[in-house]
């Protein structure tokens, strides 16, 4: 799995604070204008539109994706309860009000 993000992303920080991506096995790649290979990723899976609109995206094994923020979080939910890996869970629900969350 592929975990597009970028670094001023208060969702995807989220994401990356609350699970430990790397023990569940999800790549992280982290979007800006200076990682052409990381762009070039977002472009193979058709994904820069959706990027320029929302971020975080989740690109699962089978090449579906997702980009809604609750249901990623709540794959990685599940995820990290089916490989018995600890997270931080929330009692909030988060939003992206100042426009950071995608790709500009």
């Amino acid at each position: 799995m592929t975990l597009f993000t970028k670094d001023d992303c208060k969702l995807c920080q989220t994401l990356k604070d609350r699970f430990d991506l790397e023990a569940m096995q999800v790549n992280i790649e982290i979007l800006g204008k200076d990682d052409a290979d990381a762009l070039a990723h977002l472009a193979w899976h058709g994904l820069v539109e959706t990027a320029r609109k929302t971020l975080p995206i989740l690109v699962l094994d089978d090449s579906s994706t997702m980009d809604d923020f609750s249901r990623i979080e709540n794959h990685l939910f599940t995820r990290a309860d089916q490989h018995g890996i600890p997270c931080k869970t929330s009692g909030h629900t988060l939003s992206c009000e100042d426009g950071s969350c995608n790709l500009q």
